[in-house]
């Protein structure tokens, strides 16, 4: 993840909630908090516990494997040779697989790849999974770039690139950039015709979407929009009169390990979950009670045989070629 302000029509919390949590907001404004991407070890480390205790993966593989095939066949308008991008690519788990399914709906095109990530660690990680399937990957050619979505625009204006892009796929990376619209345009931009954007976030009716929306000025930087959620997506492209179409994938994480007071594995799901480096030692008691009493309340959590699970449920948005639709299978 990952884990942003646009326009949005927002569920709020029940009256008595809304004004405790309020309470505790006003009260934990002091002292400014560190962001968890200032630690790239500590992400990392605090990303995998997460992609260990939610089904984050696996509803994404299922997306892929169940309605992403459609959208792929439709890309491409019978050319043999096509290009693909992917921005904020992590560790190449999700790109492989999208691969794997396009080279089934196209099975005698060649693909070049460009692969945008700023993280080394997890860029290595991506050309390590490639290199072990060289023979099943030879019809790719991949195109490493270290950089930020901004960074990768900014370079692609420089170079004036005419080349226009099949597929590019945003899975959990709007989170990190300023402006999530104009990120959008950009790459949108860049759809050949058939062409398909493939976004995905947390849904506007997760967990996340919950404690955002009573935590936003505490947890969320100012300099990213680190709490977008699809509906704030939705919201921008119905006030540009934009179509489309989305769906929902129900994910669950669990959090039980978070209310264990000094466990070591729960501190690193806070920090994942508030986005804040350190979170349960630098945080305010004010803070830190109302966060964790939204984590568990009904709205963000349901609980079962003695865990607490987090609705973690994402969006998928797609968008064609100059805004003009959206398509889902």
């Amino acid at each position: 993840m990952f884990a942003f302000g646009l326009p949005e029509t927002k569920t709020h919390c029940p009256q008595t909630w809304e004004d405790k949590c309020g309470e505790r907001i006003t009260g934990a404004m002091a002292s400014p908090l560190r962001s968890l991407i200032e630690d790239d070890s500590r992400y990392q480390k605090s990303f995998q516990l997460f992609l260990e205790r939610s089904s984050e993966h696996q509803c994404m593989q299922e997306f892929i494997r169940s309605r992403l095939p459609d959208i792929l066949a439709s890309v491409g308008g019978g050319k043999s040779h096509l290009n693909v991008i992917g921005v904020g690519s992590g560790a190449g788990d999700i790109d492989l697989q999208i691969l794997s399914e396009l080279r089934m709906k196209h099975p005698g095109a060649t693909v070049d790849n460009e692969v945008v990530e700023p993280s080394g660690q997890q860029l290595l990680h991506y050309r390590v999974s490639v290199s072990q399937k060289q023979k099943e990957l030879d019809y790719v050619k991949f195109t490493w770039n270290k950089m930020t979505a901004s960074e990768f625009e900014a370079n692609w204006k420089v170079k004036r690139t005419t080349k226009r892009a099949d597929f590019i796929h945003m899975i959990q990376m709007l989170y990190y950039v300023k402006d999530p619209g104009a990120t959008i345009d950009f790459f949108q931009s860049l759809l050949d015709e058939n062409g398909k954007l493939l976004i995905i976030l947390v849904s506007g009716e997760s967990g996340w979407g919950k404690l955002w929306q009573t935590y936003k000025d505490q947890l969320c930087s100012k300099e990213i929009s680190q709490c977008v959620t699809t509906g704030d997506i939705k919201s921008l492209l119905d006030s540009k009169g934009v179509s489309y179409r989305s769906h929902e994938l129900p994910s669950q994480m669990d959090i039980t390990e978070c209310f264990t007071e000094g466990d070591e594995k729960g501190e690193l799901l806070l920090d994942f979950l508030t986005e804040v480096l350190d979170f349960s030692k630098t945080a305010s008691p004010e803070l830190k009670a109302g966060v964790m009493e939204c984590l568990r309340h009904p709205r963000c959590s349901v609980e079962a045989n003695g865990r607490v699970m987090f609705n973690n449920n994402l969006g998928v948005i797609v968008l064609d070629k100059l805004s003009s639709k959206l398509f889902i299978g």
